[in-house]
Protein backbone atom coordinates (compact mmCIF):
# COMPACT_ATOMS: atom_id res chain seq x y z
CA UNK A 1 0.00 0.00 0.00
CA UNK A 2 1.00 3.76 -0.98
CA UNK A 3 1.32 6.18 1.87
CA UNK A 4 2.78 9.94 2.39
CA UNK A 5 5.43 10.48 4.91
CA UNK A 6 7.65 13.93 5.68
CA UNK A 7 11.62 13.77 6.02
CA UNK A 8 14.53 15.76 5.98
CA UNK A 9 16.83 15.22 2.94
CA UNK A 10 19.86 17.02 0.76
CA UNK A 11 19.60 16.80 -3.00
CA UNK A 12 22.45 14.97 -4.49
CA UNK A 13 21.83 15.66 -8.36
CA UNK A 14 18.68 15.85 -10.44
CA UNK A 15 17.71 14.60 -13.77
CA UNK A 16 15.44 15.48 -16.68
CA UNK A 17 12.15 13.79 -16.75
CA UNK A 18 9.71 14.31 -19.86
CA UNK A 19 9.06 18.01 -20.61
CA UNK A 20 8.33 19.26 -17.07
CA UNK A 21 9.90 16.85 -14.61
CA UNK A 22 12.73 15.70 -12.65
CA UNK A 23 14.05 12.56 -10.60
CA UNK A 24 15.46 13.99 -7.37
CA UNK A 25 18.27 11.78 -6.04
CA UNK A 26 17.88 12.47 -2.35
CA UNK A 27 20.08 11.41 0.92
CA UNK A 28 17.47 11.78 3.45
CA UNK A 29 17.55 11.53 7.14
CA UNK A 30 15.49 8.48 8.56
CA UNK A 31 15.09 6.72 5.25
CA UNK A 32 18.75 7.23 3.36
CA UNK A 33 19.19 7.34 -0.29
CA UNK A 34 16.08 7.77 -2.43
CA UNK A 35 14.66 8.62 -5.71
CA UNK A 36 11.87 10.57 -6.20
CA UNK A 37 9.76 12.57 -8.92
CA UNK A 38 9.10 16.22 -8.66
CA UNK A 39 6.41 16.97 -11.18
CA UNK A 40 6.33 20.22 -12.81
CA UNK A 41 9.61 21.62 -11.49
CA UNK A 42 11.37 22.85 -14.70
CA UNK A 43 8.38 24.72 -15.48
CA UNK A 44 8.90 28.65 -15.49
CA UNK A 45 5.61 28.71 -13.05
CA UNK A 46 6.39 26.78 -10.46
CA UNK A 47 6.25 27.20 -6.16
CA UNK A 48 9.16 25.26 -5.56
CA UNK A 49 11.77 24.18 -8.60
CA UNK A 50 14.60 26.44 -7.35
CA UNK A 51 13.88 24.64 -3.87
CA UNK A 52 15.26 21.29 -5.32
CA UNK A 53 18.27 21.74 -6.49
CA UNK A 54 21.78 20.13 -5.79
CA UNK A 55 23.10 21.59 -1.93
CA UNK A 56 19.43 21.97 -1.18
CA UNK A 57 18.98 21.30 2.55
CA UNK A 58 14.89 20.58 2.64
CA UNK A 59 11.89 19.43 4.48
CA UNK A 60 9.96 17.04 1.92
CA UNK A 61 6.72 15.61 1.90
CA UNK A 62 7.01 12.23 -0.46
CA UNK A 63 4.31 9.68 -1.34
CA UNK A 64 5.61 6.15 -1.66
CA UNK A 65 4.64 4.90 -5.18
CA UNK A 66 5.15 1.37 -6.82
CA UNK A 67 8.65 2.75 -8.51
CA UNK A 68 10.05 5.86 -7.40
CA UNK A 69 8.77 8.32 -4.65
CA UNK A 70 6.85 11.54 -5.32
CA UNK A 71 7.16 14.45 -3.79
CA UNK A 72 4.55 16.50 -3.01
CA UNK A 73 5.61 19.12 -0.78
CA UNK A 74 9.42 21.00 0.04
CA UNK A 75 10.42 23.79 2.34
CA UNK A 76 13.94 24.99 2.07
CA UNK A 77 15.75 24.76 5.27
CA UNK A 78 18.80 26.21 3.89
CA UNK A 79 19.62 26.14 -0.07
CA UNK A 80 23.38 25.25 0.58
CA UNK A 81 23.79 25.62 -3.48
CA UNK A 82 22.56 29.62 -3.78
CA UNK A 83 25.84 30.24 -1.91
CA UNK A 84 28.34 27.88 -2.77
CA UNK A 85 27.94 27.99 -6.81
CA UNK A 86 28.86 31.83 -6.71
CA UNK A 87 32.75 30.50 -5.74
CA UNK A 88 34.08 27.61 -8.38
CA UNK A 89 36.84 26.53 -6.13
CA UNK A 90 33.79 25.68 -3.55
CA UNK A 91 31.39 24.32 -5.72
CA UNK A 92 33.49 21.95 -6.84
CA UNK A 93 34.23 20.76 -3.44
CA UNK A 94 30.33 20.45 -3.15
CA UNK A 95 30.19 18.75 -6.15
CA UNK A 96 33.25 16.25 -4.86
CA UNK A 97 30.90 16.06 -1.22
CA UNK A 98 27.43 15.58 -2.62
CA UNK A 99 29.34 12.66 -5.45
CA UNK A 100 30.70 10.64 -2.48
CA UNK A 101 27.57 10.88 -0.04
CA UNK A 102 25.95 8.88 -3.53
CA UNK A 103 28.95 6.19 -3.38
CA UNK A 104 28.46 5.82 0.38
CA UNK A 105 25.14 5.07 0.49
CA UNK A 106 24.71 2.48 -1.80
CA UNK A 107 21.61 0.82 -0.78
CA UNK A 108 18.42 2.51 -1.49
CA UNK A 109 15.72 3.20 1.59
CA UNK A 110 18.24 1.84 4.02
CA UNK A 111 19.05 4.72 7.04
CA UNK A 112 22.03 6.14 6.99
CA UNK A 113 21.89 8.75 9.87
CA UNK A 114 25.67 9.26 9.87
CA UNK A 115 26.13 9.82 6.44
CA UNK A 116 23.42 12.44 6.28
CA UNK A 117 24.26 14.37 9.58
CA UNK A 118 27.94 14.04 7.95
CA UNK A 119 26.67 15.72 4.17
CA UNK A 120 24.66 18.13 6.02
CA UNK A 121 27.53 19.40 8.65
CA UNK A 122 30.15 19.53 5.23
CA UNK A 123 27.80 21.58 3.45
CA UNK A 124 26.85 24.08 6.59
CA UNK A 125 30.52 24.74 7.03
CA UNK A 126 31.44 24.99 3.59
CA UNK A 127 28.86 27.19 2.59
CA UNK A 128 29.54 29.27 6.17
CA UNK A 129 33.00 29.40 5.06
CA UNK A 130 34.12 27.53 8.54
CA UNK A 131 37.47 26.30 7.66
CA UNK A 132 39.45 25.77 4.04
CA UNK A 133 37.60 23.73 1.38
CA UNK A 134 40.18 21.50 0.85
CA UNK A 135 40.66 20.44 4.72
CA UNK A 136 36.26 20.20 4.46
CA UNK A 137 36.60 18.08 2.00
CA UNK A 138 39.30 15.68 2.82
CA UNK A 139 37.59 15.67 6.61
CA UNK A 140 34.80 14.40 5.26
CA UNK A 141 35.87 12.10 2.82
CA UNK A 142 37.88 10.45 5.95
CA UNK A 143 34.83 10.53 8.53
CA UNK A 144 32.43 8.77 5.52
CA UNK A 145 35.18 6.11 5.07
CA UNK A 146 35.06 6.09 9.44
CA UNK A 147 31.39 5.28 9.20
CA UNK A 148 31.85 2.78 6.51
CA UNK A 149 34.29 0.54 8.18
CA UNK A 150 37.17 1.82 6.24
CA UNK A 151 38.87 4.20 8.34
CA UNK A 152 42.57 4.54 7.80
CA UNK A 153 45.36 3.79 10.65
CA UNK A 154 47.29 6.16 11.22
CA UNK A 155 49.56 5.58 14.07
CA UNK A 156 49.78 1.94 14.99
CA UNK A 157 50.69 -0.50 11.83
CA UNK A 158 47.60 -1.73 10.98
CA UNK A 159 48.64 -5.17 9.79
CA UNK A 160 50.70 -6.16 13.15
CA UNK A 161 49.29 -3.54 15.40
CA UNK A 162 53.03 -2.53 16.45
CA UNK A 163 52.88 1.08 18.08
CA UNK A 164 53.54 3.41 15.40
CA UNK A 165 54.11 6.01 14.03
CA UNK A 166 55.40 4.25 11.08
CA UNK A 167 57.29 5.72 7.85
CA UNK A 168 55.19 4.06 5.44
CA UNK A 169 51.47 3.88 4.38
CA UNK A 170 49.68 0.83 2.74
CA UNK A 171 46.06 1.30 1.16
CA UNK A 172 45.41 -2.15 0.46
CA UNK A 173 46.72 -2.98 4.09
CA UNK A 174 44.68 0.09 5.73
CA UNK A 175 46.88 2.76 6.75
CA UNK A 176 49.98 2.64 8.39
CA UNK A 177 52.71 -0.07 8.40
CA UNK A 178 55.73 -0.78 9.91
CA UNK A 179 58.72 -1.72 7.97
CA UNK A 180 57.89 -5.82 8.40
CA UNK A 181 54.52 -5.41 6.72
CA UNK A 182 55.01 -2.84 4.30
CA UNK A 183 53.96 -3.78 0.70
CA UNK A 184 56.63 -2.92 -2.23
CA UNK A 185 56.30 0.80 -3.33
CA UNK A 186 54.14 1.40 -0.19
CA UNK A 187 54.71 5.43 -0.08
CA UNK A 188 56.48 7.47 2.77
CA UNK A 189 54.43 10.05 3.49
CA UNK A 190 55.78 12.97 5.95
CA UNK A 191 54.66 12.43 9.49
CA UNK A 192 53.58 15.47 9.85
CA UNK A 193 51.08 14.75 6.54
CA UNK A 194 49.38 11.73 8.80
CA UNK A 195 49.04 14.28 11.95
CA UNK A 196 46.78 16.61 9.79
CA UNK A 197 45.01 13.27 8.27
CA UNK A 198 44.66 12.13 12.29
CA UNK A 199 43.16 15.89 13.03
CA UNK A 200 40.97 15.81 10.30
CA UNK A 201 39.41 12.79 11.08
CA UNK A 202 39.42 13.77 14.90
CA UNK A 203 37.74 16.70 14.58
CA UNK A 204 40.93 18.96 15.41
CA UNK A 205 40.23 22.15 13.87
CA UNK A 206 42.76 24.53 15.14
CA UNK A 207 45.87 21.91 14.43
CA UNK A 208 44.19 21.43 11.04
CA UNK A 209 44.22 24.54 9.93
CA UNK A 210 47.49 25.86 10.89
CA UNK A 211 48.97 22.82 8.60
CA UNK A 212 51.47 23.86 6.26
CA UNK A 213 50.04 23.89 2.49
CA UNK A 214 52.47 20.90 1.45
CA UNK A 215 51.32 18.80 3.82
CA UNK A 216 47.46 19.46 3.15
CA UNK A 217 48.17 18.70 -0.63
CA UNK A 218 50.15 15.10 0.36
CA UNK A 219 47.36 14.38 2.13
CA UNK A 220 44.43 15.10 -0.35
CA UNK A 221 46.54 12.40 -2.76
CA UNK A 222 46.76 9.70 0.41
CA UNK A 223 43.01 10.18 0.65
CA UNK A 224 42.27 10.26 -2.53
CA UNK A 225 44.17 7.29 -3.57
CA UNK A 226 42.49 5.76 -0.14
CA UNK A 227 39.21 6.35 -1.44
CA UNK A 228 39.76 4.68 -4.77
CA UNK A 229 40.74 1.87 -3.16
CA UNK A 230 37.95 1.06 -1.29
CA UNK A 231 35.32 2.73 -3.74
CA UNK A 232 37.05 0.65 -5.88
CA UNK A 233 36.73 3.40 -8.67
CA UNK A 234 37.90 7.15 -8.25
CA UNK A 235 34.83 10.22 -8.10
CA UNK A 236 34.23 11.82 -11.30
CA UNK A 237 33.90 15.34 -9.55
CA UNK A 238 37.54 15.20 -7.67
CA UNK A 239 39.82 16.35 -10.61
CA UNK A 240 37.89 18.89 -11.00
CA UNK A 241 38.58 20.24 -7.34
CA UNK A 242 40.30 23.59 -7.46
CA UNK A 243 42.75 23.32 -4.35
CA UNK A 244 43.84 26.35 -3.36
Amino acid sequence: MSATYRDQAVVLRTQKLGEADRIITLLTREHGRIKAVAKGVRRTKSRWGARLEPASHVDLQLYSGRTFETVTQAVSIENFGDTLSLDYQRWTVASAILEAAERFTAQEHEPSLQQYLLLVGALKALAHETYDGSLILDAYLLRSLAVAGYAPSLTNCSVCDAPGPHRFFSLVGGGSVCTTCKPSAAPTPAPETLELMQQLLSGDWPAASASELRYRREASGLVAAYLQWHLERGLRSLPLVERI
